[in-house]
């Protein structure tokens, strides 16, 4: 039997209840694999405010460093709101993915044929939607420097830099064509080279590693036409490849397209260390231990560390299909109930998913 050490943060909100659920599955799925799974818990985000002071305790990053994969809830909470920026939960976010060197995430988003109507877009749109969005994770933005906000000829300025070094764009793009070649070689580079000097670099890198994948064809587009292209033709991307502030935004209102946040995992990935995975949507304090919550984006991120942390896609392709067959019997959490169906709860939902396993 092979064992592995899994670092579970649940962290606020509904974080630790979509994270049973998912651990539930993993548990069930590892005995068909013979595979055993050492869960270390971990506090990050507001809980570990509320015990440490800081967002990412030491320990924190330490377990999971230790650990072959790790499996994220949600971080924050309205009441952490007024909290000074270097504690607030979630800059636990950014500094694991520094501390992990998790510089690319995968975030799929695919529709369920038994959820068309959950979407807000028509049918005919949304129907057979399956992009992958590879989002540079490190640079951009989010840590480049100079930033901050001071007070210059009596007025306050606020100021980020963006920037990315040429390696960084090289890595993101190598591991984006890596998935179009395990996709339908397809993908589109978005950036803002008509305006921004570091979206010309970026644009520039993408050209050269396109060079060693003459099977995958490649596009580009501006990052605004690309927000307006998900919506009115979805269907035309099958892997979209972007930097930190751009893969932020576009992956959110890609994840729309399937009608609900709970639908949808992620995985952020490292070169040389373990990854993590966690669902797309927040921490929803307000329906926080009401058992309402849909667990199927942690169920589904578990299935893409089992893939992508573990080598092991069978058995996400496993859990995967045991999502389709419930949703296909007509089970729904509160978040993509329609007509007709039947309302389950989080723990319900779980317990279902493992019994189609």
């Amino acid at each position: 039997m092979k064992e592995y050490n899994i670092c579970l943060l649940g962290g606020d909100g509904i974080g630790p209840e979509v994270t049973d659920e998912a651990v539930k599955v993993m548990n069930a799925v590892g005995k068909k694999y013979d595979m055993k799974f050492n869960f270390t818990k971990a506090l990050i985000g507001g809980c570990a405010y509320e015990k440490y002071g800081v967002p990412l305790p030491d320990e924190t990053l330490e377990i999971a460093k230790k650990s072959d994969a790790v499996l994220l809830g949600a971080v924050g909470d309205w009441k952490y709101d007024t909290l000074p920026p270097a504690v607030r939960p979630e800059k636990a976010l950014l500094g694991i993915r520094k501390g992990l060197n998790l510089f690319a995430n995968l975030r799929p988003a695919t529709v369920f044929d038994e959820l068309i109507s959950s979407s807000t877009l028509k049918p005919e749109i949304v129907q057979g939607v399956d992009v992958m969005i590879v989002r540079e994770l490190t640079g951009d933005v989010y840590f480049g420097e100079p930033k901050g906000v001071e007070v210059k000829d009596g007025k306050k300025v606020g100021y980020n830099n963006m920037i990315y070094w040429e390696d960084e764009v090289r890595r993101i793009a190598k591991i984006a064509f890596e998935t179009a070649m395990l996709r339908n070689k397809k993908l589109c580079s978005v950036d803002k080279a008509n305006v921004l000097d570091v979206s010309r670099l970026w644009r520039e890198v993408v050209l050269e590693v396109a060079k060693d994948y003459p099977e995958v064809e490649l596009s580009h587009l501006y990052v605004d036409n690309a927000a307006m292209q998900l919506i009115r033709d979805p269907k035309q991307f099958d892997v979209i490849v972007t930097g930190n502030i751009f893969g932020d935004i576009l992956s959110d209102e890609a994840s729309m397209l399937t009608g609900s946040l709970g639908m949808l995992p992620s995985a952020s990935l490292s070169a040389d260390g373990p990854g993590m995975f966690e669902p797309i949507h927040g921490s929803a304090p307000d329906i926080k231990n009401q058992n309402i919550a849909n667990p199927i984006a942690t169920i589904l991120s578990a299935g893409m560390l089992l893939k992508y942390g573990l080598k092991n896609s069978q058995a996400n392709d496993d859990i995967e299909n045991a999502v389709k067959k419930v949703l296909k019997a007509g089970y729904r959490t509160k978040d993509i109930m329609s007509e007709g169906m039947k309302e389950v709860g989080t723990k319900e939902m779980g317990d279902l998913i493992v019994k189609n396993l």
